[in-house]
């Protein structure tokens, strides 16, 4: 069942408080005690009556308060984050500015880690928001049907980041990934590169970063980008492989746009192993600006992303909401910026 649209509106009207254990049995047509009973006792009750309920608590996106029966006296000081991975720099930098901003404020972090499977974000949530949290930080916007139901009916403040969306769930730091890859594209183009290719992981931010450099190649009168994919989080052999299969589809390709910087260093190895002069022969662009661009031989360029101000950003909507200030602007815009080194 998607019930994202009408329960988005019902949202709105009620001013997004929690949906009620009493609102679930209203809706089923039973009593507060049955539905009680279907979610803590179901061997007690009837087949046909525990589906009647289950439906309802699927329709509404209840998720039961763990923390009630006069266990929460008030706040619970909590707030979760929500991160495809805690490997490497680009999402921690937001971790860490999530942690020192909100321990500053009397708050604790729990982060968790879904990979890049909505399956793996649902069953996370199912736990978090029968906690209750303070607060829950998410990274990207698409999430399932089921996944944004309980997020609005729970009543907790969400902050989605990383991404770009016109119908939040609640907050939003956007960021606009279809923008990144034409900006990329562009500035490519306008060092003379007119054969660019792209390396891609097949998470659906990075796909719309492809989407938005195919839109400006073609904008720009170039042939469309040779494309490589991966799975994703991508890595230094996926780098690799995919040059390397990208030179054996087109070998006059003159430039790649990487996913990832990890993806870019391994682009930067195929090349110095092929005897490839970067950038004489092949530009190398990555994403993240992570620690290493700077280091590597030659400079890696990237795309910068503040996750520290991300995550700095994010703390003070979910503190100022605990603390009954919310933001005046439920949508902040995230920039970025090409750090341009050797590899261009």
């Amino acid at each position: 069942m998607n019930a994202g649209p009408s329960l988005d509106r019902a949202a709105a009207e009620r001013g997004r408080p929690a949906v009620t254990l009493r609102e679930v049995a209203q809706l089923a047509g039973v009593s507060a005690m049955t539905v009680s009973r279907v979610l803590h006792t179901p061997q007690r009750v009837t087949a046909p009556l525990r589906a009647r309920v289950e439906q309802a608590v699927r329709a509404l996106g209840y998720v039961p308060n763990l923390m009630a029966n006069g266990l929460r006296s008030s706040r619970s000081h909590l707030v979760t984050a929500l991160v495809p991975t805690i490997h490497g720099s680009l999402f921690s930098q937001m971790v860490g500015a999530l942690t020192d901003a909100f321990e500053a404020r009397g708050f604790q972090l729990m982060v968790g880690q879904i990979g890049y499977a909505r399956s793996r974000e649902d069953e996370l949530l199912r736990a978090i928001i029968g906690r209750r949290p303070d607060g829950i930080v998410l990274t990207g916007i698409l999430h399932s049907p089921e996944g944004r139901a309980m997020l609005i009916s729970s009543g907790i403040p969400v902050v989605e980041t990383w991404d770009d969306t016109p119908e939040p769930i609640d907050m939003l730091l956007a960021l606009s990934h279809e923008r990144i890859g034409r900006d990329v594209c562009g500035f490519l183009h306008g060092r003379g590169r007119r054969r660019p290719a792209l390396l891609s992981g097949r998470d659906d931010r990075a796909l719309r970063r492809v989407q938005g450099f195919c839109d400006q190649a073609r904008a720009l009168g170039l042939p469309p980008p040779p494309l490589q994919l991966a799975d994703s989080p991508t890595t230094h052999r996926h780098g690799r492989e995919g040059l390397a299969a990208l030179l054996q589809a087109d070998p006059a390709i003159d430039a790649v746009f990487c996913s990832s910087d990890m993806m870019a260093a391994g682009v930067l190895t195929e090349a110095r192993v092929r005897g490839i002069p970067v950038p004489q022969r092949l530009a190398v662009v990555g994403f993240g600006n992570l620690d290493i661009a700077a280091s590597m031989q030659p400079g890696l360029s990237s795309v910068h992303i503040d996750g520290a101000a991300i995550g700095s950003m994010a703390a003070a909507m979910i503190a100022g909401c605990a603390e009954g200030r919310p933001p005046a602007e439920r949508t902040v815009a995230v920039e970025f910026r090409i750090v341009e080194r050797e590899s261009t």
